[in-house]
């Protein structure tokens, strides 16, 4: 019963997974969905002069890239430049894009095709009567049902003269682009609180024809809820727009985006509220400046990515969700110390492979769906309300087979009599599966660098990189069978391993806890009710299938069956924490803490500010414990306050794009991960594993306590 369970809960994944891995197969070429162009509205180029370029898309029907703000899933195509010295290009000019519903999910961006038009500034000394190659590379990811990543090699020559002479061949692109641009608001638009929602208020004037629908595009990725419904309300002039806002926290002043509605028949849109600071300029022959690396993983080659995983996985054996799994193994040997060394070893192989097996198969699926453009990384299976309660469900029954309550958990922990070798070694096997998923919330020392490392680079590169770390998890053990001497170290079998093995229920009790606080972070207090309910079934299954064992041929299939029955139930119930979502709890810095998003800190740089980002997750034991034995002691909050120190939030419990990006842009691809930044410099990357000193050293405030 636990070896079906667990295996249902290995297989388990967010719900879009089983959908795009089946598409992902098929064969299709990026350069079939989308072709891509760069234009110029010029034919020639003038000396001091700025001519409009246009990236020119054109997508295969039922397929669409993406808006700046991308909504719940993808991400914005993106040029990197590679011009001729003194030349340089302004910020992307973004036509107003579309609502595009995938699913559950909402989507802002392109279909059928389109031209982002960017501004191409020309250097005062230029010589008449050459031309000028203008070149770059396009990168975008293109999106059905699923998505596929794409890029383009675009070049144009353009020839210099004493005026930049008009292209007719390209005007009518440019015509149209520029009528999708957003103008200012020709009246006033004002954001307001509508209860718990936003009202945009349309102050137009009376007699302007009635707008018959409308839609707002917020520049930030977690101002709204982006698929909840955009309701029209009001008549004539007051007509109004209420949304429903996002995770940001963002406030109704601070709402900034595009509003389109229609007007009589014409498409309107409006760039209204504040727009966040856009990026430095690409100048010369550079692409635009990219975030810098992480420290740690600078100059990472394949070996030593490799040796950092295998250090990371070794560490993972000390963390609190792995280590009663290991010692419930360590226990099983104990029994087995008499046995034959090769059944020994035998037993250490099949505990490695189920290691190596889980780890190989999760970075499976997490490789292919980034490579379907899913924003994800290491840990995203706990993103996913439905596995966190059915890894909660088996580490609960693992407890009660400790605790006597059911004995056919002992074939999963490799602890019972009776077993046939093959009982055995596949009770080795799914122990090293279970420690794998227990696993999953940690990131250990050296383990952040690799695991970035590994998602950066190829499916095979990655895979290596992978089961490296699944051997580091599984080496202890693995040496300690590989030298059955080692075992005569051990105690002697004894009733002792009975009372050991009641008591080894506990840390797996605590374990199973944890992620039941986990979940009421992810689903509220109604999701936490059902999941609750799912435990109480999976202990009335435990209990109906011992008292079975006892009963008569009629009462041992009854009893079976009725347990069956409850697990099915216990299933359905944590089937329907999908979609659930609620705010996640943790420490919180009075009067400091803020929520992230991208656009906060960019205000915040622009201002000068010092900023502390802390990107971390509910169910990251690593962050919780930072949070809770640093970050909320008082020298550490006295320095925030002292240096007027910005403390953002991020919050990975559930999925979130920006927190993805930002995440990915230092080469990671889990939490934690914290960022320091001094004014307008780039970010200083702290250690995983944070200490008083460390977070006072990097925002100054060593300095400030010393005055």
């Amino acid at each position: 019963m636990l070896r079906i369970l667990l295996l249902v809960l290995f297989l388990a994944a967010p719900d879009f997974a089983a959908a795009q891995l089946s598409k992902t197969a098929k064969n299709l070429a990026p350069k079939d969905l989308v072709r891509a162009r760069l234009v110029s509205e010029a034919a020639t180029l003038a000396p001091g002069r700025t001519v409009t370029l246009g990236l020119h898309m054109a997508m295969k029907p039922g397929w669409h890239v993406y808006w700046r703000n991308p909504g719940d899933s993808g991400l914005p195509p993106e040029m990197a430049w590679r011009l001729p010295e003194g030349f340089s290009v302004g910020p992307t000019q973004w036509p107003a894009p579309e609502r595009i519903p995938v699913q559950t999910l909402m989507n802002f961006g392109y279909e059928g095709e389109v031209t982002l038009l960017v501004p191409l500034r020309v250097p005062e000394t230029l010589p008449a009567g050459g031309s000028v190659p203008l070149s770059g590379t396009l990168s975008y990811l293109v999106c059905e049902e699923i998505c596929i990543p794409g890029s383009a090699e675009l070049a144009l020559d353009l020839a210099v003269g004493t005026d930049a002479q008009p292209d007719p061949a390209q005007a009518h692109l440019f015509t149209e682009a520029r009528a999708a641009l957003p103008e200012p608001a020709p009246f006033p638009v004002r954001a307001t609180r509508e209860g718990e929602d936003f009202s945009i208020q349309l102050d137009r004037p009376n007699g302007a024809p009635a707008i018959t629908s409308a839609a707002f595009f917020p520049y930030s990725e977690n101002a709204l809820d982006n698929a909840a419904e955009q309701t029209l309300a009001g008549e004539g002039g007051a007509q109004r727009l209420v949304l429903k806002p996002g995770d940001g926290k963002v406030a109704p002043e601070a709402l900034g985006g595009v509003l389109t509605f229609d007007e009589a028949g014409t498409r309107k849109a409006y760039a209204i509220g504040p727009e966040p600071e856009a990026a430095p300029a690409a100048t010369a022959a550079e692409p635009a400046p990219a975030p810098a690396p992480v420290a740690e993983s600078e100059n990472l080659t394949l070996w030593s990515a490799a040796g950092l995983a295998l250090l990371g996985g070794l560490v993972l054996n000390l963390m609190p969700c792995v280590f009663p799994v290991l010692s419930i193994k360590v226990l099983s040997l104990v029994k087995q110390a008499g046995e034959e060394r090769a059944r020994v070893r035998l037993h250490g192989l099949a505990y490695t492979a189920g290691v190596l097996a889980s780890f190989l198969g999760l970075a499976g699926l997490l490789i292919a769906l980034k490579a379907g453009g899913a924003g994800i990384g290491w840990g995203f299976q706990l993103q996913s309300p439905v596995v966190v309660a059915l890894l909660a469900y088996g580490l609960f029954a693992v407890g009660l087979s400790l605790s006597g309550v059911v004995h056919v958990g002992g074939r999963l922990a490799g602890i019972g009599d009776g077993l046939t070798r093959r009982a055995g070694y596949q009770g080795s096997f799914f122990t090293g599966v279970l420690a794998t998923l227990v696993a999953t919330p940690c990131t250990a020392p050296f383990m952040g660098a690799a695991v970035g490392f590994a998602l950066t680079q190829g499916a095979g590169v990655g895979l290596l990189i992978f089961a490296c770390l699944g051997l580091g998890l599984a080496l202890p053990f693995l040496a300690l069978t590989a030298f059955p001497g080692s075992l005569s170290l051990l105690p002697r079998p004894g009733a002792w391993m009975e009372t050991v093995k009641g008591a080894l229920a506990f840390p797996v009790y605590a374990t199973a806890a944890w992620l039941v606080w986990v979940l009421a972070q992810q689903v509220g207090p109604d999701g936490l009710l059902g999941a609750l309910g799912g435990l109480v079934l999976v202990g009335f299954a435990a209990w109906a299938w011992e008292r079975a064992r006892a009963a008569g041929r009629f009462g041992t299939g009854f009893g079976r069956a009725t347990a069956a029955l409850a697990l099915v139930g216990a299933l359905a119930l944590a089937a329907a924490l999908d979609g659930q979502r609620a705010g996640a709890a943790g420490v919180r810095l009075a009067g400091i803490e803020e929520p992230f998003t991208q656009a906060r800190l960019d205000a915040l740089r622009a201002e000068g500010r010092t900023v502390f980002v802390d990107m971390t997750a509910a169910w990251c034991i690593t962050c919780q414990v930072n949070e809770r034995t640093v970050l909320s002691r008082e020298a550490v909050q006295a320095a925030f306050r002292a240096g007027s120190v910005a403390y953002l939030k991020g919050d990975w419990t559930n999925q979130n794009p920006e927190i993805t990006r930002l995440l990915e842009s230092h080469g990671r691809s889990g939490v934690p991960l914290y960022l320091v930044y001094r004014g307008k410099g780039d970010a200083r990357v702290l250690p995983q594993i944070l200490t008083e000193a460390v977070v006072l050293d990097g925002i100054g405030g060593g300095k400030l306590a010393a005055r």
